[in-house]
């Protein structure tokens, strides 16, 4: 049986943001309209301003006194309707992510490495190459195995490598105290585990923040890594701060809440997620709306918004460690980054890395990936490559398989 849908989260902001942006047109016609007093002949408006009050004037002389009033009435109503509409065939679409997991063959607390060798009988081949996948800790990894034709990691299997997912779950009580060295470490046994079975180190491939720490686990444990492959993983935090101000001003405050509560919740990390672009949920719901309900577009949004909506708390520990250590201190990208005593040096580095970097990414700045890259004190041995695609669309848009899975394919074949 398939669980309401709760999203988009936090749906009152999502919806409050809306009635602000829409019902604030007509604060601002009160406040500029001709018998206005802030609108007298002394008073001044920005240029472009001055010339939309002009136009509005002169509709409004021709729809008669008032005329202008009720048709922004109208148009904020038609707008919340459109808005609410769009959220409630979302929620009561009957379309779900029906693909069968693989099999776990290794789990510790509740984190599970699965198996996509299983699910193709060429990945099953002897001497295909092992890939440790590693998503974010904070979206899940469906993502990377939304719906049969838009799979990474069955591609992946598909074209001879064998992937590995970590599926870092959902934190229980113990998992509630680690901060990101506990996560790297259990990453390592991980990696130590796919070692053994594949009988050579696997190719590490990091997604997001699971870059991040792929990047640790190469520097502390450099004999469980053969090659890595970061797919827009985030580096150097302070390199871009547009678009960011909101989490930075933030960060210390959750963090204090994710000490008392020991998690930061779902709910205040979609949050940050809004705060990136506030008028999203506006403008993807109307599109929606718009949309033939039964066909694969359709099908596609209705998947991809339950991910986003069907992510994991972060544990208390971690969420201080990623606010006031990445995102408030930028450790990574100063240098400082010490992870079990050891200090995280990417020119230390000399595994083998492509660094793909999606240049319409609003998530990880490009250039915070980017600094992987740098010839002083970037990844030696690094191939770049940047895409004209977004943070989600280079795994799942529609040109994602001819712009980053395949050259990722090849890349980790041709080593």
């Amino acid at each position: 049986m398939q669980h309401p849908r709760l999203g988009p989260r936090p749906l009152p902001l999502h919806l409050g943001t809306a009635l602000m942006t829409w019902a604030s047109s007509e604060s601002a016609w009160q406040l500029w309209k001709r018998d206005s007093p802030s609108s007298s002949p002394g008073s001044t408006a920005p240029e472009a301003l001055a010339e939309v009050l002009k136009d509005v004037t002169a509709l409004e002389a021709r729809a008669g006194k008032g005329g202008f009033e009720q048709a922004l009435h109208r148009e904020i109503g038609r707008r919340m309707d459109r808005l609410a509409e769009g959220v409630l065939a979302y929620r009561r679409h009957p379309v779900h992510r029906t693909l069968a997991d693989p099999a776990a063959v290794w789990q510790e607390g509740n984190t599970r490495l699965l198996d996509y060798g299983l699910t193709n009988r060429t990945a099953r081949k002897k001497g295909a190459r092992a890939v440790l996948v590693v998503p974010s800790l904070i979206n899940r990894w469906e993502v990377l195995d939304l719906s049969a034709e838009k799979s990474l990691l069955r591609a992946m299997a598909a074209n001879g490598l064998r992937p590995y997912l970590v599926d870092w779950g959902t934190p229980d009580a113990d998992e509630r105290r680690f901060d990101l060295a506990a996560y790297v470490a259990r990453l390592e046994r991980a990696a130590a585990y796919v070692g053994r079975r594949a009988r050579r180190a696997p190719a590490v491939m990091g997604y997001c923040m699971g870059g991040t720490l792929a990047v640790a686990l190469a520097a502390r444990q450099p004999r469980r890594v053969a090659m890595l492959a970061l797919l827009a993983a985030p580096w150097d935090f302070h390199a871009d701060k547009t678009g960011h101000a909101f989490l930075l001003s933030t960060g210390p405050l959750l963090a204090q809440m994710a000490d008392r509560l020991g998690e930061l919740p779902v709910d205040v990390l979609q949050t940050l997620f809004w705060s990136l672009d506030p008028w999203l949920a506006m403008k993807k719901f109307g599109r929606f709306l718009g949309m033939d309900q039964q066909g694969e577009p359709a099908r596609d949004f209705v998947l991809l918004e339950d991910w986003l909506n069907e992510g994991a708390p972060l544990a208390g520990p971690t969420a201080r460690d990623c606010l006031v250590g990445w995102y408030g201190d930028n450790l990574p990208g100063s240098g400082k980054w010490i992870v079990g005593g050891k200090p995280i040096v990417p020119r230390k580095i000399t595994k083998p890395t492509l660094v793909m970097i999606p240049s319409g990414d609003r998530i990880v700045p490009p250039l915070s990936a980017a600094a992987l890259t740098d010839p002083r004190r970037g990844l030696k041995n690094v191939t770049r490559l940047d895409l004209p695609l977004g943070h989600i669309g280079m795994v799942v848009s529609g040109r994602a398989r001819a712009l980053c899975w395949t050259p990722l394919i090849d890349w980790l074949k041709a080593r």
